[in-house]
């Protein structure tokens, strides 16, 4: 190997070494505690740390931006050395938030305030989404909120998007609590960049915008008919890094499950199994880009 080819691949391994998933990730878990804290915040007094998470959520904006146009660079660098072409694939990044948290272990006890309760919101909010009704008490406590994890439950998601079951979907989701329930938006939004990427054949640019919205608007509408048509523009928006012209959804559980059932719908256009959103699934083959 000449001195040329071995820098070539020392700077490759390094592009591919970047946390670009992790910061990705860690960008969407803020986003949506920002969601839910602002929704929080209706009914409360007490501001409670929204300001601080919109600095944190602007800093890893910044940070996934900067770790893109490294690894643009690194590619353009590349290409005027004749040792590649074009921007760098797509890797495995997105599978950063298909791995479920280890366990946290319990703190010690400390007397600390009271929490505010409430109430069962998730479940009236993925009702209103789907149009299901929640399932009877008895039958809502078998599945168990995080035994399975947020990963397993968009997998469930895909699965039922991928049969068009909406009651299916709607049980699925309402047997989960708010915490695994609002943890698919970190574990979506990454996913739906690489698969968004698959359908079209390159990285997914502003110009794609209309061309997802034809791929995936109609069907995310038949299976979550309580949707804010301005949550399913906003993701769009994000997954081609376009500026969002609609509001922010005011409720938090909005973005996480329309992100999950979007996932659904991409998966199916690119005929895959929600098998493949397993961490440890072989990567799925590469196609040229499907006809959105």
């Amino acid at each position: 190997m000449s001195l040329l080819q071995e820098l070539g691949a020392q700077l490759r391994s390094t592009s591919d070494e970047l946390p670009t998933g992790l910061v990705s990730v860690a960008m969407e878990r803020l986003r949506s505690a920002s969601e839910l804290l602002n929704w929080v915040r209706q009914t409360s007094v007490d501001p409670m740390g929204v300001p601080q998470l919109g600095n944190a959520t602007e800093h890893a904006e910044h940070a996934a931006a900067a770790l893109r146009l490294t690894q643009d660079a690194i590619a353009a660098y590349l290409a005027a050395l004749g040792l590649s072409g074009g921007a760098p694939a797509a890797g495995d990044d997105y599978r950063a938030g298909l791995r479920d948290d280890e366990p946290v272990p319990p703190r010690p006890e400390q007397h600390e305030p009271p929490s505010e309760r409430l109430g069962p919101w998730w479940q009236e909010r993925v009702a209103t989404l789907t149009g299901e009704a929640p399932p009877p008490p008895q039958e809502a406590g078998a599945a168990g909120g995080r035994a399975n994890g947020t990963a397993e439950l968009l997998r469930r998601v895909a699965a039922g998007v991928r049969s068009g079951d909406r009651a299916r979907l709607g049980r699925d989701l309402h047997r989960v609590d708010a915490a695994t329930g609002l943890g698919l938006s970190a574990a979506s939004n990454p996913v739906l960049h690489r698969l968004a990427g698959d359908l079209l054949g390159h990285e997914p640019r502003p110009e794609d915008l209309p061309r997802l919205r034809t791929a995936a608007g109609g069907r995310v509408k038949s299976l979550l008919p309580g949707t804010p048509p301005a949550v399913l523009d906003t993701l769009l928006a994000r997954i081609c890094r376009a500026p969002a012209t609609a509001q922010a959804p005011a409720h938090p559980a909005d973005s996480a499950v329309t992100a999950s059932v979007l996932t659904g719908v991409l998966l199916a256009r690119l005929g895959r199994d929600p098998a493949t959103l397993d961490p440890d699934a072989p990567e799925p083959l590469r196609t040229r880009g499907a006809d959105a």
